[in-house]
């Protein structure tokens, strides 16, 4: 009898501790331990009850986060008479939801509640929810502690970025990855689809792009240059069906999907089933097999009626597919040597009345943006879109550092930071990885400290930073589990960077909230670095 008294009050006092400081990223902006003995108890027979029918998006997440990880889910209803005495509460029309700037969650011993204005708002305090279950797959009776917490977002552009044509990843991995950035509170996700590496998306009008455009007869072995070539056929692309579903599978969890199709450098995938479109239509051209090739191989289209054409059909077909009100059409590291070196683009720079090759790139960027805006869309480029006057209505993603980001902002143009530094996880997260990385360092506290508000822009000036973004580029990442390697914990970092008020961010606190983030992950099959259970 003594023996089960202490282990019950061994237990209770541990369940007590936790309640104290229980470990959520990102960090809510205000967050109350309030009275213990309102623990709220998950079990089978707790009713989810919500306002309206667009809340079960909600629901939805947290059924199938209950079913895959503690083996049951709740019942949900719209009657009031059903809910019974113990019952999740999810209520976008509450008087004290209406204020709001985000959610407010409520523990009580009977109850929990989440009060928010949208839907939207309702969902990232489901996840909020997920993060202060048990990290074990206990017995089906799950303790939540009594906290009342109120949250909203710091940034309106939280993204992340997937770079799909160095390397392809299936549907099944790709609605994975949306869901991670979905449990983070992300909002955008940055679909790279399309580079010298590989078409990735089925055109109808043009499907060359694909049974050509998609595969490659080798890959390099090693870091670039490489030691060889593994003279393997790769390649793979997503039908347009598989997209639609993929997108409404990210419009579920309030994620907005952002296409980029690369021009006019990068465009090795559309010169090999298209090489009269590029500088030198008589040399053959195939999709790239090796890293690196920025000024190294012709990848860069020519300026032409034609390739404005297929251009225009290929836009056509990419905004009939996405709902997102943003199209990124690349613009980067396209290497002007082939345009000088090209009589038809130094005639076309003096018919059109240009200065020089920037001139140019500025000139090809203003007919994309105008023919997507007349879509009704808005186009996005790296910074690079910038060279020889930024197109009228773009939004400026700054890569090479903050820049091109301070220019923009400058002219009053909206800008997502992610300069290479801080934001690109393809770079190694240790000075020593545990695999082959891209040579560059990009440690986890790097990516805490970044702050996407530069000091160089005055208070109004600050308004046009949109947000920022993590980037994930695929040369040595083939693989899932290296994808979730090289994202984790570093995608916790840049979600409290994007979401947390400033005055709210703690690298050290941040630190030890990620030991329960782990125990999490550990539950959820995420791959990530152990060393960082041990090492900075």
């Amino acid at each position: 009898m003594k023996k089960t008294g202490f282990l019950f009050l061994f237990l209770w006092l541990s369940f007590a501790a936790n309640a104290q400081s229980p470990a959520i990223i990102p960090q809510p902006a205000e967050l109350k331990v309030i009275n213990p003995q309102n623990t709220f108890i998950i079990d089978s027979h707790t009713i989810i009850y919500i306002s309206g029918t667009e809340l079960l998006n909600a629901t939805n997440f947290l059924n199938n986060y209950l079913q895959k990880h503690y083996g049951f889910m709740l019942a949900v209803t719209q009657n009031k008479k059903e809910v019974g005495d113990k019952a999740i509460l999810l209520l976008s029309d509450s008087v004290a939801g209406r204020s709001l700037k985000g959610y407010q969650l409520l523990t009580k011993s009977r109850s929990l509640t989440i009060n928010a204005p949208s839907a939207e708002n309702i969902f990232y305090g489901i996840q909020t929810l997920i993060q202060l279950l048990p990290t074990e797959k206990i017995s089906k009776q799950l303790p939540i502690p009594a906290v009342e917490i109120t949250d909203y977002p710091r940034f309106a552009y939280r993204g992340m970025h997937l770079d799909v044509s160095r390397h392809f990843f299936d549907t099944a991995f790709v609605k994975k990855y949306i869901d991670y950035l979905a449990m983070h509170k992300m909002n955008y996700f940055h679909w790279h689809l399309t580079d010298d590496h590989g078409w990735r998306i089925e055109i109808k009008k043009h499907p060359e792009l694909t049974t050509v455009g998609a595969w490659r007869n080798g890959t390099i072995i090693g870091l670039y240059p490489g030691t060889g070539n593994d003279g393997k056929r790769y390649g793979g692309y997503y039908t347009q069906d598989q997209i639609k579903d993929i997108v409404h599978y990210a419009a579920e969890r309030y994620i907005t999907i952002i296409p980029e199709i690369e021009m006019p450098g990068h465009s090795m995938g559309v010169l090999a089933a298209h090489p009269e479109l590029s500088t030198t239509p008589n040399e053959p051209k195939q999709v790239a097999q090796t890293w690196g090739i920025f000024n190294k191989f012709n990848n860069v289209l020519v300026p032409s009626e034609a390739t404005f054409t297929l251009l225009e059909d290929v836009l056509t077909e990419v905004i009939a597919l996405f709902p997102s009100p943003y199209i990124h059409v690349g613009g980067d590291e396209c290497s002007k040597i082939w345009w000088n070196q090209s009589a038809f683009c130094r005639d076309f720079v003096k018919e059109k009345g240009l200065k020089d090759m920037n001139g140019l790139q500025s000139y090809f960027m203003h007919r994309i943006e105008k023919f997507v805006n007349s879509k009704g869309r808005t186009i996005i480029g790296w910074d690079e879109i910038l060279d020889g006057g930024v197109a009228p209505n773009a939004t400026v993603m700054s890569w090479r550092g903050e820049t091109g980001g301070i220019q923009a902002a400058k002219l009053h143009h909206r800008v997502i930071m992610t300069p290479e530094k801080y934001m690109y996880f393809n770079h190694a997260q240790f000075e020593k990885e545990d695999s082959l990385t891209a040579a560059k360092y990009v440690p986890l506290q790097d990516v805490y400290h970044y702050d996407p508000l530069p000091a160089q822009l005055s208070q109004q000036e600050t308004q046009y930073i949109w947000g920022a973004q993590g980037n994930l580029w695929s040369e040595y990442v083939a693989s899932p589990a290296k994808a979730e390697y090289m994202i984790f914990p570093r995608l916790d970092a840049l979600s409290e960077i994007l979401w947390t008020p400033k005055p709210k961010q703690n690298y050290s606190d941040f630190r030890e909230r990620l030991k329960t983030q782990f125990k999490r992950y550990d539950l959820m099959r995420v791959n990530y670095s152990k060393r960082y259970l041990q090492t900075e």
